[in-house]
Formats: C-alpha cells, structure tokens, sequence
C-alpha cells in the first residue's frame, strides 16, 4: 500500500513538473541579450541575434515523413505538446484557429512528446481537429535536439522559425490565438 501511495505521489509530481505555465522559465532569462520583447512567455528575437533551429524530422502520427528542412523558405510554427497535458488541451483551439487563418502561408506542425502510445495522441488530434502534422516523439530524443531553446520540462512550448531556419520567437507557456499571430507577424 506505501509504495502504490508513493508511485501515485511522483507520478503527481512528473505530471505538474511536466507542464509548465513558462512563469520559472521567464523568471531565469534575467541577465540574457538578444530579446526585442517580450512578455514574461513570450520572447521574440532580433534578426541579428536568431540562433538556426536544429535538424528536426521524424515519423508523423499518421506515418508520414517530416522534415522541417523542407520547410525552408517558409514560417514554421513548431508547437510541442502532449496529450497528457492539460495547458497544451488549452491552448490547441486556438492552434487550429491560427492554423485556419494563416493558410499555407505558415507551415505548422507539432512536436508530441512523451505519449508513449500514439493512440492518445491521435485522440487529442482528432477531438481538437488540428489539421497539422505531429512529429511522433515518445522518447523526447528529437526535443532534446532543441537544448537551449527549449526546455524538456516546458510543455507546452511554442517556437515560430523564420524563412531561413532561425528561431525567431518562443513562447513557454500555453498561449492565445492572438498571441501566436503576433509572435508570427514578428518572425517575418
């Protein structure tokens, strides 16, 4: 009974720890350059000072290639989410009215992350009708790729590349349709 209550307890723990509203992550940036603005979640970087995101394919959830290199020449919206997490639940209604709105003029795409069955995954896909791709990423080995851009514990985060592969924005913390249309505009 004292280890089924002590394994609940840290899955507890993992799942807030796993989810964050971006509040500590903003609060440890003090002291870093190259920020035009932002908003305590919200960073958005000079041209001069955009760092090249890094490689990034994988298998989608629905078995197909993807490759962010194919997306040079285009913004590309990366989100990284889990259906495990409640903020990420939050802020996809506003994904998939952002992705309606833009078009093809932005190439969006998630990142899935620790959903070690895809079915979940396919599920929070299906019930928010994103429709965007998601990397598959059960392990976290493609997140990890994002080291100093992003943090494994920050879910959801949101990172918006410009037209030559660089990070032109990040956001640690769910965030609103308008907000991403702006952190968008700021990429171009």
């Amino acid at each position: 009974m004292k280890f089924r209550r002590t394994a609940f307890l840290a899955a507890g723990v993992l799942l807030i720890t796993g989810c964050t509203t971006g509040q500590q992550s903003a609060q440890n940036r003090d002291g870093q350059s190259g920020f035009v603005s932002g908003t305590g979640n919200v960073s958005v970087f000079a041209k001069a000072d955009r760092k090249p995101a890094p490689v990034l394919s994988g298998d989608t959830l629905d078995g197909k290639k993807w490759t962010l290199s194919d997306q040079l020449g285009k913004v590309v919206v990366l989100n990284v989410w889990g259906s495990w997490c409640p903020p990420c639940r939050q802020e996809a209604p506003d994904f998939v009215k952002a992705a309606e709105e833009l078009g093809t003029s932005v190439q969006f795409v998630g990142l899935n992350t620790r959903d070690l069955d895809p079915a979940p995954a396919r599920r929070f896909q299906q019930e928010f009708k994103v429709p965007y791709p998601s990397v598959y990423d059960p392990s976290g080995k493609a997140l990890l790729r994002f080291r100093g851009q992003i943090s494994p514990n920050a879910i959801p985060t949101t990172l918006v590349i410009d037209k030559d592969g660089k990070v032109a924005a990040r956001a640690i913390a769910p965030i609103t349709k308008d907000t991403l249309l702006g952190m968008v505009k700021d990429a171009g």
